[in-house]
């Protein structure tokens, strides 16, 4: 039998060496050939049902699939970049085995095939981040358990604000990830559409059962409808389905890199909020007391490369004709980088946030700033009828009062504040109160204990 070779009968020669090396695709994109050979499969099923496969001849297609299969898995199976990639590698070696493979590309091109591949591909990759999103989720609602009580400065501008459980913050950081696997659930739904039967563009002239592949492979929606692409020319070339889950991708790498500068901030001797335990830090070639955060570090800088796919796979798109052009090769590369970065920098960030220990002394002191409560005071004005605007430039020069003193703000006597406005009076004490502070933010959404511990229950619930 003549060997298959990744060019066609219409050449009288192959591609030139440098050409081969510059156009080979199989030293990446082997990673589909799980996909690809379970396509197969369920393509050789729909043409026996059809009639251009035999019993026998299908049997032994599938057999001989299900050999190559158990190779790639031992890493038995040689890849040949001369046949370009995973498709034609497999189907070369199928057919020198079962000459009945020669038939298996009936009514299917390299370009639905590819699609197929990719979108079964990334339908895996999907469900198993959003597991992973959920396993840091329980991490960070772990670590806020474990530190219900700890009080921190909210910051903005990183200036300290306003004071803060440090579960509350961390509980921001679980809303965000929420976010992330919603959106994967919902660009999940755009990825589970059967593209096998388009053809090279325009379909086929044979009579193809595309449901019955779609069922085979499990494209369905939760009501077991069959979901298959509704226009040839746009199944082979739609890639919308990767730029949407490395944008989702993207912008739960910028909240795992918010989150590592957190905790890259906390970790420093100036603020001293936390250490992290030995197994997630390492220390200098040069200076032997330094402990750096570098699982931290390198997530923050893992997220640039997650957002540069992004940007290479938009700008390669945005000039292409109509259907497929050859390239469509380098989405694989931005796509399976994109993947594994995200993921394994979620799996990291989990382990690091369950073997971070928090200073609570640290905590409690940078807490106890009264300035923390100058909005507050505000408060208390506005609650004596006085406007906000008013009250705001009030307690403004009572802080610029106390820094010249130099005087704490809850060392300011009663006399003190009424020099400013008579609307104070002796309960003006109780406004430094920090744990009466923290009670009184009692609005959905805001930092109260009991706040808290319903948010910790709803997260507990949905991350179960």
């Amino acid at each position: 039998m003549k060997k298959i070779v990744a060019r066609s009968g219409r050449f009288a020669r192959g591609p030139a060496s440098d050409v081969a090396r510059f156009s080979e695709s199989v030293s990446f994109d082997w990673r589909l050939w799980k996909q690809d050979i379970l396509g197969s499969m369920a393509h050789a099923t729909m043409l026996l049902e059809i009639g251009i496969l035999t019993k026998a001849e299908h049997k032994g297609i599938v057999r001989t699939l299900d050999q190559i299969a158990a190779e790639i898995t031992a890493s038995r199976f040689s890849w040949k970049p001369e046949l370009e990639d995973v498709h034609m590698n497999i189907e070369a070696e199928l057919t020198r085995r079962a000459p009945a493979g020669a038939k298996l590309h009936t009514g299917r091109s390299r370009n639905d095939q590819v699609a197929l591949d990719m979108r079964m591909w990334l339908r895996e990759e999907i469900l198993d981040l959003g597991g992973e999103l959920c396993a840091l989720g329980k991490s960070l609602v772990d670590f806020a358990e474990r530190n219900l009580e700890v009080i921190i400065p909210g910051y903005t501008h990183l200036q300290r604000a306003q004071p803060v459980f440090l579960a509350h913050h961390l509980l921001a950081y679980v809303e965000m990830f929420g976010r992330d696997y919603s959106r994967l659930l919902d660009c999940y739904q755009r990825v589970n559409v059967c593209p096998l039967g388009a053809g090279a563009l325009a379909g086929s002239t044979l009579p193809l059962d595309r449901e019955l592949v779609a069922r085979l492979l499990d494209f369905v929606d939760a009501r077991g409808r069959v979901r298959l692409t509704g226009n040839s020319m746009d199944a082979v070339s739609d890639r919308d389905y990767l730029l949407e889950f490395c944008a989702a991708a993207a912008i739960t790498a910028v909240h795992l890199s918010r989150l590592a500068e957190d905790v890259i901030l906390w970790a420093s001797a100036e603020f001293n909020f936390i250490k992290i335990a030995d197994a997630y830090t390492t220390g200098s070639s040069l200076m032997p007391q330094k402990k750096n955060p570098d699982v931290a570090e390198l997530t923050r800088g893992k997220s640039a490369r997650v957002i540069g796919n992004l940007m290479s796979l938009l700008t390669l798109l945005k000039g292409l004709p109509m259907t497929y052009n050859r390239d469509l090769q380098e989405d694989k590369e931005r796509l399976f980088d994109t993947a594994d970065t995200v993921r394994a920098c979620v799996r990291l960030m989990g382990g690091m946030l369950g073997n971070i220990t928090v200073n609570a002394a640290t905590c409690a002191a940078a807490a106890r700033d009264p300035q923390l409560l100058a909005t507050d005071l505000a408060d208390y004005l506005v609650k004596k009828g006085l406007p906000f605007r008013q009250a705001h430039h009030v307690v403004g020069a009572i802080v610029a009062h106390a820094e010249k003193e130099p005087k704490p703000l809850d060392q300011l006597t009663v006399a003190d504040f009424q020099r400013f406005d008579k609307r104070f009076g002796p309960d003006i004490g109780d406004i430094f109160n920090l744990d009466k502070a923290m009670d009184r933010r009692t609005m959905h959404g805001a930092p109260s204990r009991a706040g808290i511990r319903q948010q910790l229950a709803k997260w507990k619930k949905r991350l179960a």
